[in-house]
């Protein structure tokens, strides 16, 4: 499917998550977020859950999207 995450991969090294995007280190997890995306990727799409966690702002084809905001006018 067009436009979907892919190339992600992710191991537990210790009491870390490492994220690699196509071999390149892309986030790192300790603690409690570590944990929780562990039981999270177990469930679920990891490649959309480990896009999310690495960038911040991904989103899925079907999710909606803003267009430009308006700037704003000045005195008249």
């Amino acid at each position: 499917m067009k436009g979907r995450p892919s190339g992600f991969t992710w191991e537990v090294v210790g009491k870390e998550v490492v994220i690699s995007h196509h071999g390149v280190v892309a986030a790192t997890l300790h603690g409690e977020k570590a944990h929780q995306f562990v039981r999270e990727a177990e469930k679920g799409d990891q490649q959309l859950l480990m896009s999310r966690v690495a960038a911040g702002t991904y989103k899925a084809p079907g999710e909606r999207r803003t267009g430009p905001k308006p700037r704003p006018r000045g005195r008249r």
